[in-house]
Parts: C-alpha cells; structure tokens; sequence
C-alpha cells in the first residue's frame, strides 16, 4: 500500500496487478478469520471476508481527487436480523489503522428515536460509555454533532452533549507495529466485542416502541 500511494496510477497497477491479487488474497484470508471469531460472540449476516472487502477502486466522479486507488485495505459487517443494529468496519492503512463500528448516518426516525431516548433519561448510555472498558478501548464516543441543541429538545438538558451527536462512532485506532503483530487479529475480535454492550443498548431503543414493546 505504500508503494501504491506513491505510484497510484493505472499504469504501474497493472504492471504489479499479480503482486496486488497475491495481496488481496492475504486480506480475504484475514477477513475470513476475523469473521470467524466475530461470529463467536454475535450473529452476522456477512457471508464471508471476500464479502466483507470494499473494492480497491476509488470513485473519482465526484472528487478533486482523480487517483484511482485507495491506499488501504477495509471491510464491513453487517449484524443479522432488524434486531440487531450497528455495523463494524476495519480499516487497514499504514500509520492510520483503525477498528470502528457503530451508526454512520442513522434515518431522521432512528435519530430521533435515540435522542428521545437519552432525553428520558441518559443514564443508561452514560454508564456505558463512561465505563472503564470503553474508555480504555474507544477513549469517547465519536461522531459529527450539531453546534447547538437540535430542534425540540431543552438546550439546557443534562446530556446536551449527547443530544446533539448525529453519528455514533466508535473507534480504536492501531499503530503500524500493532497491526503486524501476531495478536492483531484477538485485539481486532476483542475490538467489536467490546462494542456489543453500545450495540445491545442501541438496539434495544430501535427496534421496540416507546413502551419497550417490539
């Protein structure tokens, strides 16, 4: 990925396009393996790490960026059934690796569902997220927030700061020296293990009524 990075064009792809495929290949294995472990402690839809793989080929339509290539390696899965919510995402790059999950651009129903929630009371989410395990996994939640309090909720509420998230985005970020150590992949599985208790949480408020009934 380095040597893409600084030869990121068509014509010394495809001279290396073997090297690339060999590669590849490497990352399906490791995504095979992290969908193994992962789907030990939940139930994923996903059918395999191949699936699971974004394409290397950037869209460059719409972007002042015309390389045709990422520079990383990413993937996503996806949990089984409406009543588990919540993704997990890797995201493999020389001095920027990060294992992530959480709620990217969440439907206006399902935002308003989880900030009605918080609303009547914020303790449930607080407790996780202020727990020692969290915070020494993901430091904070992370997301693009609104300046201000949005609209129909009191600008002086006590978790102000979580009404005004947009995204709910949970990160743990790798150094480079992490990544190619052969514990990688346990730290990867423990990773979005220790996302289930947010997931379990955020699940719960979307998928049941404002009784708590499904």
């Amino acid at each position: 990925m380095k040597k893409l990075k600084k030869n990121n064009n068509r014509e010394w792809f495809n001279a290396h396009k073997e090297v690339y495929l060999e590669e590849l290949a490497g990352m399906e294995r490791f995504a095979d393996a992290l969908l193994e472990q992962l789907s030990s402690h939940d139930v994923i839809e996903t059918l395999s790490g191949k699936k699971s793989l974004y394409r290397i080929y950037r869209d460059t339509r719409f972007s002042g960026d015309k390389t045709p290539y990422k520079t990383w390696w990413s993937g996503h899965f996806t949990r089984a059934t409406k009543y588990r919510r919540g993704g997990y995402y890797f995201h493999i790059e020389a001095g920027n690796t990060r294992i992530g999950g959480g709620f990217w651009g969440p439907e206006a129903a399902d935002l308003k569902r989880i900030r009605d929630d918080i609303a009547f009371d914020p303790s449930p989410l607080q407790k996780i997220i202020g727990s020692k395990s969290f915070v020494k996994l993901f430091g904070e939640l992370e997301g693009e927030q609104l300046k201000t309090a949005p609209k129909g909720y009191d600008a002086g509420h006590e978790a102000i700061d979580l009404l005004r998230y947009k995204q709910f985005l949970l990160r743990r970020r790798f150094s480079d020296e992490e990544v190619l150590d052969k514990s990688f992949l346990k730290e990867a599985s423990l990773t979005f293990k220790g996302m289930r208790p947010f997931f379990d949480y955020m699940s719960e408020v979307l998928v049941s009524d404002g009784n708590g009934a499904e």
